[in-house]
């Protein structure tokens, strides 16, 4: 029975999804959410459960690096699962964007440098080699899919972190402005190119009731980002790398809330036709988690934004929104449980 369980928990690691920081990315949101909403106690549990699953998962990657090393170098270099790498970096960020408020500079500091430079080698290794490993033809749109925005929501991601650490910065102040503004911009140009290559996607090859998944979300979850990391810059000191670009910063900031606002029935709907019209199973899988997400973020960029442009119609919209993904948060998580539960018990 126990050499059973051992081969079932290392066929576990070397199938484990690079999806599964979009753990940490949902429950670390959704633990900034309610924070903001006056729930500190429920954060705070919500904050260690991401930490624990962050843990175990940086583990976990590294064990099926060193024992499965084909494994995820083929992971890395496929159209459809290449730009999952980049949860590693939302999920950093993630969580030392929720320590701010409690630990100050430092660790979320360390956190910040281990995601920007994660992110700096990831935005040239992934491109790179999921571009040199396909002949690319009009056919290999097929496997794009909307793993590919969590490469934006990475960029900002590092905005986000960034900005907010400049306040409680003094001589690095600048730089952090820099690295701000650097990441902010690639992430918006990312969005638009993806949500190009999506569209023409779906146009030229079709999409399928089982392809239009769960991961689709975190286009909305993009935009969402995008709008509070652009929050944070305009708050910012002054400086001539914030002052030169605070204006159009902020007016994206706005655009991109109305359109993450226009996503999110046209993602339900989307739901809808999948699950009903179409039938298909609606059973627990990790593209779940990147529901989550967006719909958490959604809900923070909607407080924030609505507290920092003095809207308090935005901000009753984020505090509603963020206890929607919160239940759904709850039922995804009550999911995986039951599956890896599941999944345990056959191996006894």
């Amino acid at each position: 029975m126990l050499e059973a369980q051992r081969r079932g928990l290392s066929e576990a690691v070397r199938t484990l999804s690079p999806t599964y920081f979009a753990v940490v990315m949902a429950t670390g949101t959704v633990s900034v959410g309610v924070a903001q909403v006056g729930f500190s106690g429920l954060s705070w549990v919500l904050l260690w459960l991401a930490v624990v699953a962050y843990v175990v998962l940086v583990v976990l990657t590294g064990w099926r690096l060193v024992a499965y090393r084909h494994e995820i170098v083929a992971d890395f270099t496929r159209v459809r699962t290449g730009f999952a790498f980049f949860t590693f970096v939302a999920a950093t960020d993630v969580i030392a964007a929720r320590l701010i408020p409690a630990m100050g500079f430092a660790l979320p500091c360390v956190l910040l440098i281990v995601a920007f430079a994660t992110w700096l080698v990831l935005e040239y290794a992934i491109p790179g080699g999921v571009v040199l490993a396909h002949p690319w033809h009009i056919d290999a749109l097929r496997d794009v899919n909307g793993t590919w925005f969590i490469w934006p929501v990475a960029s900002q991601s590092v905005a986000l972190v960034a900005a907010s650490l400049e306040p409680l910065a003094r001589a690095s102040a600048e730089l952090l402005a820099i690295v701000a503004v650097l990441s902010w911009s690639v992430g918006l140009v990312l969005y638009a190119v993806i949500g190009v290559v999506i569209v023409v996607r779906m146009l030229t090859q079709g999409i399928s009731a089982a392809e239009l998944g769960p991961d689709y979300w975190v286009a909305m979850g993009a935009a969402a980002i995008t709008v509070l990391a652009a929050s944070k810059l305009v708050e910012m000191s002054d400086m001539p790398m914030i002052d030169a670009s605070r204006g159009l910063i902020a007016g994206a900031g706005v655009v991109l809330w109305s359109f993450a606002t226009w996503l999110v029935p046209a993602l339900v709907s989307i739901g809808w036709w999948r699950h009903v019209v179409h039938r298909v199973p609606l059973r627990y899988d990790v593209a779940l988690w990147g529901m989550v997400f967006p719909m958490s973020m959604y809900a923070v960029a909607s407080m924030y934004l609505g507290k920092a442009d003095r809207l308090p119609t935005l901000g009753g919209i984020g505090a509603v929104s963020i206890w929607v993904a919160f239940v759904v948060w709850a039922i995804v998580a009550v999911s995986m449980v039951v599956h890896v539960a599941g999944r345990l018990w056959r191996l006894r």
